[in-house]
């Protein structure tokens, strides 16, 4: 057997299923995508007899997606692969109430502001579905069935057919009534609103599968319920798994910080600074939920995480895929070459200026003039505690700018790469910015 591939050329992903799987729904169920659903069999045997439509929803209540969504756009993706027909729906309804929170009230987004996240969560959707094809996806906005319809003719045809013991059983409903925040009826609400979605594509498109994160589950089965008491038929619904940490800490958080998969929210570099830092134990569960790779890699993936940790085969290539499905292969190919050169492995001054901003804006980093001594960017970046200290690490030949070694304690920051930075280096894996202003 040949030495496994470890170092993977960055390519425009072309993802697809894995044939050895006797069903789609069979790879989902080891990939871990299902953690809670309506019935397994009759959904095996739905998903294998013939295409079918199905949707998720993604309400706009930021201006971008993060990894938690991405999970459900994976999804969508694969489903549609199998052949099935995609919906994404994009809530410019629900986005103007938010589904409830576990703690506390969400604050309501102005109309315009709700309307302006709807346009851009929309041109993230699209990019992870085909829009070609005999299951070609479309994107939906429940505004346009929700907004026509008066408070009289909603509770008459919709609400009529909820019961308020069975909407108090929700998790969500029911952590906040037992919280201090409780619950305002508007939030209340939302499950039937959700439920009402999938009635309506149920009827117009024939949808009669949802999927979306197992914390949603109350909402999901709210339109199943609806659609067996009104059209007297079943449908069905995917739960996927929250995604955490072996830690137990929530996946894609830190210090409150999402990865968001805007670009300008979240730059590449970061996303593939994320995923390279994954823990071992995790970095196996990532690869099945977040790439296409197929079963046979993963499992020597898996080989190597046992055998060569240090190399951490596993977690470079988490880092790559996700990142090139996300942003592309050209902004990959670029925070790779970041990455490398910034620990020696390349030449700094080849680098897109951008790129090494967004870099050099992960590290310790500090503006500048041009007269800024480097002993006074060593102690303003934080990588020595005094003057002092900075002229020792110097004469001990432990400094670095722009990869080359200082020698004389009065040089200067010059900010002589791309976009007017430099890189401080002390020992061998100390780095910080330096943004010199002209």
């Amino acid at each position: 057997m040949p030495e496994f591939e470890t170092d993977v050329p960055i390519r425009a992903l072309a993802p697809a299923n894995d044939p050895t799987f006797e069903s789609v729904w069979d790879e989902i169920v080891w990939r871990g995508l299902v953690h809670v659903s309506t019935d397994q069999t009759a959904l095996r045997d739905l998903l294998s007899a013939g295409s079918v439509t199905y949707y998720c929803g993604f309400d706009p209540t930021a201006p971008s997606l993060h990894l938690g969504n991405l999970v459900q756009l994976l999804l969508l993706r694969r489903l549609q692969l199998a052949g099935h027909r995609p919906l994404g729906l994009v809530g410019g309804s629900t986005g103007l109430i938010g589904d409830p929170r576990p703690t506390a009230e969400r604050t309501l987004n102005t109309p315009e502001t709700v309307a302006e996240w709807v346009t851009r969560l929309r041109g993230q959707v699209e990019r992870f579905l085909s829009f070609e094809g005999e299951n070609a996806a479309r994107i939906v906005n429940n505004l346009d069935w929700t907004a026509p319809l008066s408070a009289i003719d909603f509770l008459r045809e919709i609400g009529k057919h909820y019961r308020v013991g069975t909407m108090l059983k929700k998790d969500a409903v029911s952590a906040r009534l037992n919280s201090e925040a409780g619950i305002s009826y508007t939030e209340f609400s939302y499950q039937i609103l959700q439920g009402m979605d999938f009635l309506e594509l149920y009827r117009s498109y024939g949808c009669v599968l949802q999927t979306g994160g197992s914390d949603q589950w109350g909402n999901l089965t709210s339109g199943v319920d609806l659609i067996h008491h009104v059209e007297h038929t079943s449908v069905h619904a995917i739960g996927t798994p929250l995604i955490t940490n072996s830690d137990g800490t929530k996946f894609g958080k830190s210090e409150g910080n999402a990865i968001w998969l805007d670009a300008q929210m979240c730059s590449p570099y970061r996303m593939y600074q994320f995923w390279l830092n994954t823990d071992d134990a995790d970095v196996i569960a990532r690869l099945k939920i977040f790439t296409f790779l197929t079963r046979e890699e993963i499992e020597e993936y898996e080989r190597l995480v046992e055998v060569e940790p240090y190399r951490r085969a596993a977690q470079k290539r988490l880092a790559l895929e996700v990142t090139a499905t996300v942003h592309g292969a050209a902004a990959t190919a670029a925070v790779v070459a970041a990455s490398e050169a910034l620990f020696g492995q390349g030449d700094l001054t080849a680098l897109d200026a951008s790129v090494l901003r967004s870099a050099l804006e992960e590290l310790p980093h500090v503006e500048a003039t041009a007269e800024t001594t480097v002993v006074e960017a060593l102690v303003s970046t934080g990588l020595v505690s005094s003057l002092s200290e900075a002229r020792r690490a110097i004469a001990q030949g432990g400094v670095s700018l722009d990869g080359v070694r200082v020698e004389d304690d009065g040089a200067v920051v010059t900010g002589a790469l791309p976009g007017g930075v430099s890189v401080l280096r002390r020992g061998k894996k100390t780095l910080a910015g330096v943004f010199v202003r002209g």
